[in-house]
């Protein structure tokens, strides 16, 4: 049997969706080789890589005029792309501080611009939270305005888009197709494909055409979103096989009912899983309620000389990758569009039976 995997990245992928490409791995629809032997310029991958944009502008309701990349190199490479691309007519930006992504992209950004740091967490009667905007010492000239959405390894999120009349950008690795989400609000938003679009080797760029023309002038070739786009994503060649098994889920997304049809059922696992964390005297989750991610739920026992067992029992019981990241110790349960809806009841169960017996 399958098991539930928990992993915060590479993460769990739809069974059906590799069940189908496992099917077509030798002989893809009956050209006699894989998919993964194909040129990238051939007739037939072309057509599979057209299919996978239309398929996610059709998900995300993409306006015309952004242009959708398919890239490689992971989110990380593009805390340097993202100030290389948008820096080269005015050097200065702000980044809002939340947790241990947006700090990286900081420290990238540091290297190319004027950076304004916006400290953005804080604590609410002992819990992680984000502080309101009102806070926030927004600079009046900056060329563009930096967050993450979804802090993978905190388990903390933005309740609401933040506002700015400067472009907008955003890391969503970890929360791109979990729920409805207006991109008209954004200068440009970027993912890494291995949470909730994909297999790793893959990320997602979508930015607005006016902001194709801001690059610096020493920026490498191949991380130009000007000339990515005009090359529709290969400049060099891309993460074949990643492409093709996104546009995989793309389809089964589609196929399930679309964005909204996952958020429903994520806000049905979030609250299912939270709720029973709050309910126990046994675990607790660090994370004010309004900035709770409903994808990544970081959580402690109440002693955590027994978190060896409690990961060795869950892995006997079929329920994988519980440890937290090692930044930060503890539980984390990523419950990404993959994870059912029954595998979040069976974690739910576990941790109850455990905390029975070891309470």
């Amino acid at each position: 049997m399958r098991a539930y995997n928990f992993c915060a990245g590479p993460a769990a992928l739809p069974t059906a969706v590799l069940e189908k490409a496992q099917a077509e791995l030798l002989d893809w629809r009956g050209k006699g080789l894989s998919i993964m032997e194909m040129s990238h310029r051939s007739k037939d991958y072309v057509a599979v890589a057209e299919k996978a944009e239309a398929d996610l502008r059709k998900l995300m309701n993409i306006p015309e005029n952004y242009k959708v990349l398919f890239l490689q190199g992971g989110a990380s490479l593009q805390f340097s792309a993202i100030p290389l691309n948008l820096l080269g007519k005015n050097p200065k930006a702000d980044y809002i501080h939340t947790g241990i992504w947006s700090e990286k992209a900081t420290k990238e950004a540091q290297r190319y611009g004027d950076i304004n740091i916006i400290e953005a967490g804080t604590k609410i009667d002992g819990k992680l939270a984000i502080t309101e905007q009102s806070q926030w010492n927004l600079s009046n000239d900056a060329a563009y305005v930096h967050y993450a959405d979804n802090e993978t390894i905190g388990g903390i999120q933005f309740a609401n888009i933040p506002e700015t009349d400067k472009p907008l950008v955003s890391d969503f690795s970890s929360s791109i197709l979990s729920a409805p989400l207006d991109v008209s609000k954004f200068g440009l938003i970027y993912a890494g494909a291995q949470k909730n679009i994909g297999p790793a080797g893959l990320t997602l760029v979508i930015v607005r055409d006016d902001l194709l023309d801001q690059a610096k002038p020493e920026i490498p070739s191949l991380l130009k979103y000007g000339s990515q786009a005009k090359n529709d994503s290969m400049v060099n060649t891309p993460a074949t096989y990643a492409w093709y098994l996104s546009g995989l889920v793309f389809e089964w997304l589609l196929e399930n009912g679309g964005v909204d049809a996952m958020h429903k059922t994520n806000l049905e696992k979030s609250k299912l899983l939270y709720g029973y964390i709050d309910s126990s005297d046994f675990y607790n989750n660090p994370i004010a309620v309004q900035n709770r991610s409903i994808m990544n739920v970081p959580f402690t026992l109440a002693d955590e000389a027994l978190d060896k067992l409690f990961l060795q029992e869950a892995e006997e019981n079929h329920l994988l990758n519980l440890a937290g990241h090692r930044s930060v110790g503890g539980m984390r349960a990523s419950i990404y569009n993959a994870v059912p809806l029954e595998g979040v009841q069976a974690l739910v169960n576990f941790m109850d039976d455990f905390a029975k017996r070891h309470g």
